[in-house]
């Protein structure tokens, strides 16, 4: 019996490794990528804590050299899926039971481990399989997955501590109960930190996951299940099933025990879903959670009193950092036109510097985007603006995937508002300008609010502070992260939780204590010491 009452103290976010010339750091993760990129190794499932293997096999290579197999994967089937089910709701009893405390302890050890027996594991596994540099492999897994960890940790004691207010005639309380059934989540290719926490953070909570991690993220995802294992994380608690969507997805919205999805990825698919559960909901023991966040047209908006080299640098970083391949990556942007001719030099110097190439080559910024579907999409949305009329290439535009899937840091220039690369999400190293008038400020903050469907970030740069607060009343809804004088990319847990509304997802903020929320139902308890044995009230004395 444990009669100690806890709280977990606010953590420090962890630290950042810079992975400078000659540092330690730098020698043991070329070391790690060497050794990867050395072996190919067969993932399986897991499912119950055991390896399953199917014979239906795929492969997993570098979006960078996509000639280069890093793995095997078994692919999951509608009774391997099954399987996981039964594991998840046996695994269920125990862990939903146990103390939150313990369950918290469990989370910590894997942080821990994170931060100092695996990092270099998990780095180097990111970079290979999602083609990231070192930086920004840094700042995912480890960093962030490390942040969610432990954060979560510290909401959930928020959460079981808040409690309502008790009269001296009886006790309240307050039970925050896992959910009555499974999780499944769905878990997307660009952040390794996202896959954990998107079953990390309804296991904290005490329940159990169906986990479906993207294709083109099985390396660095396996390897952040075997470190649950060996954290302690009981068997079952988690299930490993990598494969063809619509197969696990099939048996798991129609299962009775299904309570709850949470998901990132495209719009398109979260709509499917949240269709399908609509009609099944008949089903389900319990009226499904459904937590998703989604696409993004996120924008950087420029006032005239703005700084030209800020800008230029925060459109470089928001737009091109891992080759746009983030939610929260820049995508559009409204410069007024006294400023436009300077912005532009400056981005073209600034983009000149910028190498294109292999994540082992530390000297390169932006690496490949992680697949030919993806490069061909994205490619069509560069030939679009080539042959338009009302727009036109000025920095970038070439594209090469016969070794990898590489292609240059873009920009288009949109004379119309409503090009098309201006309103649909393309996911990848492309800005479209548009260029305003001056006087035309609060006309274009309206344009940018209701250009998009997407709500998800969005920056603004200003030094004048009423061309602030216009923005901020006008961009109110425009999205859910708003940076004022900053790109639109980079949020860190504990400080700006994440998440954004419209077409852009249900805005539960991961990293924070309202998405912990989703993965409770409250229970209200009322203890009455001196119950009543009379049924009359005092009113209904006589006169």
């Amino acid at each position: 019996m444990n009669n100690s009452i806890l709280k977990f103290e606010r953590p420090q976010n962890e630290p950042i490794y810079g992975y400078l010339p000659q540092s330690d750091e730098r020698k043991k993760l070329k070391e790690e990528l060497k050794r990867q990129s050395s072996i190919t190794i067969e993932i399986p499932l897991i499912i119950g804590g055991k390896e399953v293997k199917t014979g239906n096999l795929g492969k997993v290579v570098m979006p960078h050299n996509h000639s280069h197999v890093l793995a095997t994967y078994h692919k999951a089937t509608k009774e391997t899926v099954e399987m996981a089910i039964n594991a998840a709701i046996e695994a269920r009893k125990a862990w939903a039971n146990l103390p939150w405390t313990e369950r918290a302890a469990v989370s910590l050890k894997i942080a821990e481990l994170i931060s100092k027996k695996y990092r270099y594991l998990l780095s180097a596994a990111t970079m290979l399989g999602q083609s990231k540099n070192p930086y920004q492999a840094e700042i995912d897994c480890p960093c962030e997955a490390i942040d969610f960890l432990r954060f979560n940790a510290y909401f959930a004691s928020m959460i079981y501590e808040d409690q309502p207010k008790s009269e001296n005639s009886h006790f309240d309380r307050q039970e925050y109960r896992p959910l009555e059934g499974f999780v499944y989540a769905i878990t997307p290719f660009n952040f390794t930190a996202i896959a954990c926490n998107l079953n990390m953070a309804p296991v904290i909570m005490g329940n159990v996951t169906i986990w479906k991690p993207a294709t083109t993220a099985i390396l660095s995802n396996y390897y952040l299940m075997k470190i649950y294992k060996e954290a302690g994380l009981p068997d079952g608690v988690i299930n490993f099933i990598p494969g063809q969507g619509n197969v696990i997805s099939d048996a798991v919205f129609n299962h009775k025990a299904f309570a709850g999805v949470h998901f990132t990825g495209s719009t398109s698919t979260f709509d499917n879903f949240w269709k399908i559960i609509g009609n099944n909901i008949d089903r389900y023991n319990t009226y499904p959670k459904i937590v998703g966040e989604t696409g993004g047209k996120d924008f950087i908006f420029v006032h005239r009193s703005a700084n030209v080299e800020e800008v230029a640098a925060a459109m470089v970083r928001g737009s091109f950092e891992y080759q746009g391949q983030k939610c929260s990556a820049a995508s559009r942007s409204y410069v007024p036109k006294s400023m436009w001719n300077d912005l532009l030099e400056t981005l073209k110097n600034m983009i000149s510097k910028i190498k294109v190439g292999d994540v082992c080559d530390f000297r390169n910024l932006m690496n490949a985007v992680i697949d030919e579907k993806s490069f061909d999409t994205i490619m069509s949305y560069i030939e679009k603006a080539k042959a338009s009329e009302t727009a036109e290439i000025v920095i970038g535009g070439e594209g090469d995937k016969s070794k990898g899937y590489f292609i240059q840091p873009t920009i288009i220039l949109a004379h119309d508002p409503h090009f098309a690369s201006m309103e649909e999400e393309i996911f990848g190293p492309v800005l479209t300008v548009h260029v305003y008038d001056d006087d035309r400020y609060e006309e274009t903050l309206n344009l940018c609010d209701t250009t998009s469907p997407y709500a998800l970030t969005g920056a603004l740069f200003a030094t004048d502070r009423y061309a602030i607060r216009k923005g901020e009343e006008i961009l109110k809804y425009a999205c859910g992260n708003f940076y004022i004088n900053d790109k639109p990319t980079g949020a860190v847990v504990g400080q700006q939780p994440f998440g954004g509304a419209r077409r852009s997802g249900t805005n539960d903020k991961a990293g924070f204590h309202t998405n912990l929320m989703r993965w409770v139902s409250p229970q209200a308890i009322k203890e009455m010491y001196n119950p009543p044995v009379q049924i009359d009230y005092s009113y209904m004395s006589e006169e």
